[in-house]
């Protein structure tokens, strides 16, 4: 096995994506762009996407990731919308794209093109909430964008198993259709279910965090396994054990933490960069093949499926966000009156991404020794939506938002619940620290009792300082200022240490952990600025 084409796509994604953040454009469009620059380039290997890595072994850490850094709590607020999103809008776009797309496309089968339906429905939210999050999308918006991602991708599998079972003739009914779907959004959920507790046990009654973090990188690929092995919904299991552990993370050792929350930041990194760019990369590979629809009725195709998909996300968002007002009372009592602008937001934010291109990828190329009618023309269509989507409404999302002036986060509301959050945290502390000191079991030197207040003083002014002024001569906040000079000091320290190796005063194993101990404390310093 070659395996420098795969380090080449792991290093040369990742550094577009490095490169991106100095850049206005979102590192997922920057990196489609690059990729279709270079899938024409000489000498760059063809990279086809192969459905059998990217679902069972991209796919689910991704999701695990995302949900893991979601809320259960502001996800359950949003549930009728996600809903409506996730299942709803998936089932109505697979029939509408797949009816438009028959009507189109002359020689394509009403199955064939339901099975194109199914394959473009689902919108990725990636770029999506890379957008929402550089220009400050209200809260809800991005939480609805979030959990739309999470689910659809369960309902748009389904829909594409039950349509392909009908393009190859095997009798699929519209009860069997229904009973797939029941059985993969129950079965995957009660999946889910079986799991967390025993899961997040283990995660709290083991002490090696090394263990641990093992444990974590394998929880996505059992769930999405273990849910598969029953015909269950794999995606729905991974997000339902990451919501689970999400919500619940705060009972994990503290080290678990630390070191989960920086490999999973690596591995959404890697894995998200790589994606893209290889999404962009595709394009050499779909573009052969096309037969007779190359040409001008190819680009006619493309544009009308793509106009499809995007028109038809509108016609059932608005509906979808105004209808449950207009035929409930109680609805409109709880929830605030939208405007029309967060709907026209959301709609315009369903981008389509990798999972779109790997459905389509795991179209069988024959059946019955005959060549899948129209495979490559779905393939080509996929993959021209793909781009549209991630281009068309990528590059335009963020004028769009600045245009409609959306309400953003309000960050001095944000830091004043903090500050009132920590306050009632240190008070509490201060308390307990209190009671602990009266034992005489507990008693300490009185400097070490003054620097554990000192550091729970410190603590709760934080936040508060940070909505103070800045410094008139450099600029700088308090928090910005405190983090300079406990940088300068930790790096004097941290340069004595290494005099004293080279000059065999210490050695190396015990320079590594007087400079972890200096790592830990310059983070500590930083994370109570932040």
């Amino acid at each position: 096995m070659d395996v420098m084409p795969l380090l080449l796509l792991v290093a040369g994604s990742a550094a577009v994506a490095a490169a991106a953040r100095r850049t206005p454009v979102p590192a997922p469009l920057l990196l489609v762009a690059v990729g279709l620059v270079l899938s024409y380039v000489p000498g760059v290997p063809e990279y086809t996407l192969d459905p059998d890595v990217v679902l069972p072994l991209v796919l689910p850490p991704l999701l695990h990731s995302a949900a893991t850094d979601s809320s259960y709590l502001d996800l359950r607020a949003q549930l009728r919308p996600v809903a409506l999103l996730s299942v709803g809008y998936v089932l109505f776009a697979t029939f509408v794209v797949g009816w438009a797309a028959y009507q189109i496309v002359p020689g394509l089968s009403l199955t064939g093109a339901l099975v194109l339906g199914a394959v473009v429905a689902p919108p990725d939210a990636v770029a999506a909430t890379a957008v929402a999050r550089r220009v400050g999308l209200p809260s809800r918006i991005t939480t609805i964008l979030q959990g739309e991602s999470l689910v659809n991708d369960a309902t748009a599998i389904t829909a594409y198993r039950v349509a392909l079972a009908a393009a190859v003739g095997e009798g699929a009914s519209w009860a069997g259709g229904i009973g797939e779907f029941l059985l993969a959004a129950v079965g995957g959920v009660a999946v889910g279910l079986i799991l967390m507790v025993p899961i997040h046990w283990m995660r709290t009654h083991l002490k090696e965090p090394l263990l641990q973090n093992t444990l974590s990188l394998l929880i996505p690929f059992v769930a999405y396994a273990a849910a598969e092995q029953f015909h269950a919904s794999g995606v729905l299991a991974v997000v339902v054990v990451a919501l689970f552990l999400g919500h619940r993370a705060w009972e994990v050792d503290f080290a678990t933490r630390l070191q989960e929350d920086a490999v999973w930041k690596m591995v959404a990194f890697v894995l998200e960069s790589s994606v893209f760019a290889l999404i962009g990369l595709q394009l050499r590979v779909v573009v052969k093949g096309l037969g007779e629809y190359e040409g001008v009725d190819a680009v006619w195709y493309a544009v009308a499926v793509f106009a499809v998909v995007v028109v038809s996300r509108f016609v059932w968002v608005y509906p979808a966000t105004f209808l449950p007002r207009l035929l409930s009372a109680r609805i409109r009592e709880r929830e605030d009156n939208p405007t029309w602008k967060a709907p026209f937001v959301i709609a315009w934010a369903g981008m389509r991404g990798v999972v779109s291109l790997a459905i389509a990828f795991s179209i069988p190329e024959t059946h019955g020794g005959e060549p899948f009618p129209g495979r490559n023309l779905i393939l080509f269509l996929t993959f021209t939506t793909v781009i549209g989507t991630l281009v068309v409404q990528g590059v335009t999302l963020p004028p769009l938002i600045r245009l409609l002036k959306l309400p953003g986060r309000d960050a001095q509301a944000e830091t004043l619940a903090e500050a009132n959050a920590q306050a009632q945290a240190s008070r509490a502390a201060e308390r307990t620290l209190d009671s602990l000191l009266s034992d005489e079991r507990n008693s300490l030197p009185q400097p070490l009792a003054d620097r554990l207040r000192t550091v729970l003083e410190r603590r709760r002014n934080a936040v508060w300082e940070r909505l103070g002024s800045v410094n008139p001569v450099t600029g700088e906040t308090v928090d910005d200022t405190y983090r300079r000079l406990s940088r300068e000091m930790i790096g004097a320290e941290r340069e004595v240490f290494v005099k004293l190796r080279d000059g065999r005063y210490i050695d190396d194993e015990m320079l590594r952990t007087l400079l972890r101990r200096l790592d830990l404390e310059e983070a500590a310093a930083y994370r109570e600025a932040a």
